[in-house]
């Protein structure tokens, strides 16, 4: 004959036994093995792929420095294209006008007035 089961009452979870990992022996465990391997199999997948949305905002940061980066450079591209088109726009006009652009800048004055004198006598 088959032996009848005999009904033991389950000692009452407690939390060393949770550190120890011993509710794992439980028989309500072993029934529903499967969907504690379901849920754990799901837990790495969202830890898995909550890793891969952090490597992607990372290089998506990054995207967006070197696109600045970019943008400035181009602005001072075309402040400088600007420039020279305004230079060579004049040089053609002063050839126009026969007139010749000069080798050496003028020089600034600057006229200081001693305030010793009292102003004009």
């Amino acid at each position: 004959m088959a032996k009848r089961k005999t009904y033991r009452p389950q000692k009452k979870l407690t939390f060393i036994d949770i550190i120890k990992g011993n509710f794992l022996n439980r028989d309500e465990v072993k029934i529903h093995y499967k969907y504690f391997m379901l849920v754990f199999l799901l837990l790495m997948i969202m830890i898995y792929s909550n890793h891969l949305v952090s490597k992607k905002i990372e290089q998506v940061n990054e995207l967006k420095e070197q696109t600045e980066e970019y943008k400035s450079r181009n602005a001072y591209a075309q402040s400088r294209l600007i420039k020279v088109k305004l230079e060579s726009e004049l040089g053609k006009e002063m050839v126009q006008d026969s007139l010749l652009s000069l080798e050496s800048h003028p020089h600034k004055l600057l006229i200081k007035l001693d305030s010793t004198n009292g102003g004009t006598k």
